[in-house]
C-alpha cells in the first residue's frame, strides 16, 4: 500500500516497509520533519505541540514514537491521550501551543493510521506548508537536541470535558429547550473515542443516552465510515429503545451522522444541512461554504434565507480558507463535518450534535419531520482503485476534453465536475487513500445511482 502524503496528513497502512507503509520509520521521520518546520518558525521560544489520538490499536505505538521524536528535537509535548480531532484542535488555541499532531486515520479501516499536523490556530496545515515538510523529511534534514535541551512532557486528561463546556458557552446552543425536550438517542462510537466524548455531551444536554460500541478499544465493530450499510445494529437500536434517533461518528469524531425515528438515516449530506438551516435561521442573508462533492441542498437551505453560498475544493483546509475568504457564518462538507467558526475553524461533530438537537427541540417535531422539510437530493458515492502506473491528471483531463464538447458547466477546482440540469457528478483523486472517487447527485436513488455507474464505467475505459 502507498503511503499518502496529503493535505489531509500523512497516512499509510501499519507494518511493511518504509516509505510505502506508515512503519516506524516513516512516523519518526515525518513527525521530525514537523518538529524543524515549527523549529524554524518558533526562533525565540521553544515550541509547544498538542498531541492525541483516537482508539486505534496501533494508536499507542504511533504516540510513542511521536512524542519521543518531538521531546528529541528540544520540543515540548502536551499530550492529550484519548482525545478527538477537534479536541486537538481547541487545546491548541487554548493552551497557546505552536501546533499540534492528531493520531487517527479518521473514517479508514482499523489497519490504518495517520498523522494529522495542526498549525498554532489549530487547523490543517496547508499545501505550502505539507510541500515544505516533505522537503525536509526527503532530505532527511533534522537535527535533534542535546541531553540538556530536550523537550517536556506533560499530559492533561480533561480537555474534551473543557471541549465541551466551550460549546455549551455558545448562545447558539439552546440548553433549555434541549434538556426540556426529554430525548433519548442510541450513540454508536465505533469503539474509539466518540464513544468517550458523545456521551459526555449528551448527558451534560440532559440526553437519555443508550451506548452502542462505546468502549474505546479500537476494535471497529464494523466499517467505522458512518454509511449507512455499516449502520445495521444501530438503526435496529434505535427501535428497539424506542429512542428519538441514533448518533454515530468516525473514529476521531470529526464526522457526524444521524439515525431517524423510524431507523431511517437522516442522510449524512443532511447533518451540515440542518444545522446550517438552524443557524441561517437567526441570521438571515448570511454566507455557507462547503467542497465540491457536497449536496446542492445546501444550496438551496441558504437561498432560502437570502443568502450565498460558495464551493471549494474537497479537504478540510480548503474550506476553511474559503470559509474565511467569504466570512461565511457556518460551513463543511457532505461527509457529516460541520464547521462553525464560533466553536472554532474544524469539523466538530460534538459541535454539530449541539445545534442539531437546538433546531430539532426548538422546532419540536420528529427527526423525520426535520428531514422531510429540506429539499430532496439522493447521492451515489462510487470508487476507482488506483494502480501505481495510472496517471489519474491525464484520465482527468480526458473526461474533461470529452465534455467540454457538450453543453455542460464544467468545475476544475478540484478534479472534475459536470453540471447537469438536475444532477451532477464530480470525479477526483482521493487525498487519503489510493482510489478515484466518483461521487453524483440526482432527484432520485436510482438515478444517481445509474449516473455514478456510467461515469465509473467511461473512466475505466479511458484507462
Amino acid at each position: 500500500m502507498t503511503l499518502i502524503r496529503s493535505i489531509s496528513g500523512i497516512r499509510g497502512t501499519i507494518g511493511g516497509v518504509p516509505d510505502q507503509n506508515l512503519t516506524p520509520i516513516d512516523v519518526v521521520k515525518f513527525s521530525s520533519a514537523y518538529g524543524m518546520m515549527l523549529k524554524a518558525r518558533c526562533t525565540n521560544h521553544q515550541p509547544k505541540v498538542v498531541i492525541g489520538r483516537d482508539a486505534r490499536i496501533s494508536g499507542e505505538m504511533i504516540q510513542s514514537l511521536v512524542v519521543n521524536s518531538l521531546i528529541a528535537l528540544g520540543i515540548d509535548v502536551v499530550s492529550l491521550e484519548l482525545s478527538t480531532t477537534p479536541t486537538v484542535e481547541f487545546a491548541v488555541v487554548n493552551e497557546k501551543a505552536d501546533g499540534g499532531i492528531v493520531l487517527t486515520a479518521s473514517h479508514n479501516p482499523a489497519q490504518w493510521n495517520a498523522l494529522k499536523l495542526l498549525n498554532e490556530r489549530g487547523e490543517f496545515i496547508d499545501a505550502t506548508q505539507g510541500a515544505e515538510l516533505i522537503k525536509i523529511a526527503e532530505s532527511e534534514s533534522f537535527e535533534y537536541s542535546n541531553y540538556d535541551s530536550l523537550g517536556k512532557l506533560s499530559r492533561v486528561d480533561d480537555y474534551i470535558e473543557k471541549h465541551i463546556d466551550k460549546i455549551l458557552s455558545i448562545e447558539t446552543v439552546d440548553l433549555e429547550r434541549i434538556r426540556k425536550a426529554n430525548f433519548k438517542f442510541v450513540v454508536d462510537g465505533v469503539n474509539s473515542t466518540g464513544g468517550i466524548a458523545v456521551p459526555k455531551l449528551l448527558h451534560r444536554l440532559g440526553v437519555d443516552v443508550v451506548s452502542l460500541y462505546c468502549e474505546p478499544t479500537g476494535n471497529f465493530p464494523h466499517n467505522p465510515e458512518p454509511l449507512e450499510e455499516h449502520l445495521v445494529d444501530l438503526k435496529s437500536e434505535v427501535i428497539a429503545s424506542k429512542a428519538h434517533g441514533g448518533i454515530v461518528v468516525d473514529p476521531d469524531v470529526d464526522r457526524l451522522a444521524f439515525v431517524d425515528e423510524k431507523g431511517n438515516m437522516f442522510g449524512e449530506e443532511y447533518t451540515l444541512v440542518a444545522c446550517a438551516d438552524y443557524i441561517l435561521s437567526m441570521n438571515p442573508g448570511a454566507t455557507t461554504v462547503s467542497n465540491l462533492s457536497s449536496t446542492r441542498a445546501l444550496t438551496d437551505v441558504t437561498q432560502k434565507y437570502s443568502g450565498q453560498y460558495f464551493a471549494s475544493a474537497v479537504g478540510e483546509v480548503n474550506v476553511v480558507e474559503k470559509m474565511k475568504e467569504k466570512n461565511a457564518i457556518i460551513g463543511g462538507e457532505g461527509n457529516g463535518g460541520v464547521i462553525y467558526p464560533r466553536n472554532h475553524y474544524g469539523r466538530d461533530a460534538l459541535v454539530g450534535i449541539a445545534l442539531f438537537l437546538s433546531s430539532l427541540a426548538q422546532k419540536n417535531i420528529q427527526m423525520s419531520e426535520l428531514r422531510a422539510s429540506f429539499p430532496s437530493y439522493y447521492m451515489s458515492k462510487q470508487k476507482i482503485e488506483l494502480s501505481a502506473d495510472l496517471n489519474v491528471d491525464e484520465l482527468l483531463q480526458k473526461m474533461h476534453d470529452k465534455y467540454s464538447k457538450e453543453d455542460v458547466e464544467i468545475l476544475t477546482i478540484d478534479g472534475v465536475k459536470l453540471l447537469f440540469e438536475s444532477s451532477w457528478v464530480h470525479m477526483r483523486k482521493s487525498n487519503t487513500e489510493p482510489i478515484i472517487r466518483v461521487y453524483t447527485e440526482s432527484t432520485t436513488t436510482d438515478k444517481a445511482k445509474d449516473l455514478a455507474e456510467r461515469f465509473c464505467a467511461e473512466l475505466l475505459s479511458l484507462v
